[in-house]
């Protein structure tokens, strides 16, 4: 073939530079094309978008359960794919997505707050940034609590970070860039933000429980701009004689995550604040009814079983009610549709779990207990050992809850009877909730960040 090209087109009159020019502009942009997609991360699939799972109940797929060890040590290296130290604090909880994981941070005295993207694969810090910086905030007033307290939300195209009224902000994961931000939806905490967002198609829904103004508000996702916002209605019955809420409105705060559930031919956004629980049009925000309790300090998602609700009122003298959902719900239902009342040795912080009608839930004092859903009757109740604040995971026929020394309990999900089937230990106080992605379980410590995998 040469030979008869040569013959048919000589070499002195060939003009080869053409060829030359595109053929090193081909490889000149295959070249880059792989240095970017090396450089940008993987978005997708999208294994753990919120604190919760993708069901937001705790329960981990079936598939990943099957790989995941459930023996592990942090000093012996036993089943820790990697470990990688972290800088300030967080209660924000791991989210992942492809082959990314993210959380938020902040310095003890919250004048930067940050974001975390991890390689899950590698361990290897990607991303940390500041997100936010303040002059001056808000002191936090108890032992507790921290900068970095609410949790992200993930999509493939979209990490959204929420940090209270210090600020709310729309990242891109493919390249950690801020898409939008908004600083200008303000509160008091008093005691620090808690609640964290959610994604209801293309509203990013936050709640506002503060000691001056308490709401509800719902934003465009993809712009940041304002669809609705609702103000609670509650009657807090703390006025003074002078008119003034009592104790600066400390009564008025909470820390709640809300989620969206269908009842009655719509879907409606249920939202436990200080006093009351409501229910909301998510697409409008318009009340549609209300349940009065007595507490306040609301931190922990409601649940749904079959046609009940279950929702948590709050702070450690917190009373867990179970309601009746049906195509009556409008106005003020306390008297109407609570089914029963539990009102001792519930969570405070931690997220329960419900596993085969069955209600699991731990005090921040380590008091395990279950709860038959449908009548609201006590099965067991028993104690694990430290301070309980991470939601627990429901690995099969087993329950994982964390604590403040590091300690790692599986619990047998039983309504017959307590039963630790295995312990575990990584050394550094675990206030976030666990989250796991292809078959590995993330576990974030106040020290570090820990991939659980078989090796």
């Amino acid at each position: 073939m040469l030979f008869s090209l040569a013959k048919e087109f000589p070499i002195s009159t060939v003009n080869l530079a053409p060829m030359i020019r595109t053929t090193a502009l081909t490889a000149l942009s295959i070249s880059l094309l792989t240095v970017l997609s090396s450089a940008q991360p993987a978005t997708k699939p999208v294994f753990w978008p919120a604190k919760g799972g993708a069901t937001h109940d705790g329960i981990v797929p079936a598939a990943d359960v099957a790989r995941i060890p459930l023996e592990w040590d942090g000093a012996s290296g036993k089943n820790i794919a990697w470990s990688t130290p972290l800088e300030d604090q967080g209660h924000s909880s791991p989210v992942i997505g492809g082959d990314m994981i993210w959380f938020t941070s902040a310095t003890t005295d919250g004048t930067k707050q940050f974001i975390y993207g991890i390689d899950r694969n590698s361990g290897k810090i990607v991303h940390h940034q500041v997100v936010f910086e303040n002059a001056a905030p808000e002191e936090l007033g108890n032992p507790i609590n921290n900068y970095a307290a609410p949790s992200p939300v993930l999509e493939e195209d979209a990490l959204y970070v929420h940090f209270g009224t210090y600020g709310t902000a729309r990242i891109d994961p493919a390249t950690g860039k801020k898409v939008w931000e908004r600083r200008d939806i303000n509160v008091r905490h008093f005691r620090g933000p808690g609640s964290s967002p959610i994604i209801y198609g293309d509203l990013i829904i936050l709640t506002f429980d503060g000691i001056d103004q308490q709401f509800v508000t719902a934003l465009d996702k993809k712009t940041g701009k304002s669809v609705w916002k609702t103000a609670r209605t509650t009657d807090y019955g703390d006025l003074d004689k002078e008119g003034k809420p009592t104790r600066d409105g400390d009564m008025r705060k909470a820390y709640h995550t809300p989620g969206v559930f269908e009842m009655g031919g719509k879907e409606v956004l249920v939202s436990i604040g200080s006093r009351a629980a409501f229910g909301y049009e998510v697409s409008t925000g318009k009340e549609l009814w209300t349940i009065r309790h007595g507490g306040f300090n609301a931190a922990i998602p409601p649940l749904r079983f079959e046609d009940m609700l279950i929702l948590n009122t709050g702070s450690e003298r917190a009373h867990t009610i179970c309601v009746r959902i049906d195509d009556k719900m409008s106005g003020d239902i306390t008297d109407s549709h609570i089914l029963w009342d539990r009102d001792k040795r519930n969570a405070s912080e931690a997220a329960p779990v419900v596993v085969n009608g069955t209600l699991y839930q731990t005090t921040r004092g380590g008091i395990v207990s279950a709860v038959d859903v449908k009548t609201g009757k006590d099965l067991w109740d028993d104690r694990l050992a430290g301070k309980h604040v991470p939601a627990p995971l429901v690995l099969g026929d087993k329950m994982l809850f964390c604590n403040d020394r590091g300690e790692c309990f599986l619990v047998r999900a039983s309504p017959e009877k307590f039963e630790v089937v295995g312990q575990n230990q990584l050394g550094e106080a675990i206030t976030a909730s666990p989250a796991v992605a292809d078959g590995a379980l993330f576990i974030r410590s106040s020290g570090a960040l820990y991939k659980i995998a078989t090796k």
